[in-house]
């Protein structure tokens, strides 16, 4: 692997600027990252990085994803994504439970109502 072939190396310290923590609330591996609509209008100053993830994020993604996509470290994904939230760039959810999910019986219902038009 050299520099040239899969473009310049830096150090997660680098990218994170020296932090090991991101700001406010922990993300969860499968938490949902989406671009939020304030990250369209005349945002400046950001790393490549960052830029990358509010690309990424135009369609939901996990946190795992991102830092796959990304090849990254998780940490080094959740700090820049700390530092985006703190933007107001970026919204973060927690993926649905199983609780959370509709009643299979709800759903048949709305299956049979949409078949019956």
């Amino acid at each position: 692997m050299n520099e040239h072939e899969d473009g310049p190396l830096l150090r997660p310290y680098t990218i994170t600027r020296g932090r090991t923590r991101p700001t406010g609330p922990d993300f969860d591996l499968m938490t949902i990252i989406r671009t939020a609509p304030s990250a369209y209008s005349g945002v400046t100053g950001l790393a490549p990085e960052h830029w990358r993830i509010l690309q990424l994020c135009r369609v939901p993604s996990s946190v795992a994803d991102l830092a796959s996509e990304l090849g990254l470290s998780l940490n080094v994904v959740r700090i820049l994504l700390g530092d985006l939230r703190d933007q107001g760039l970026i919204t973060a959810r927690p993926q649905a439970t199983v609780a959370q999910l509709p009643e299979e019986r709800l759903l048949r219902e709305v299956i049979q109502g949409l078949q019956a038009l």
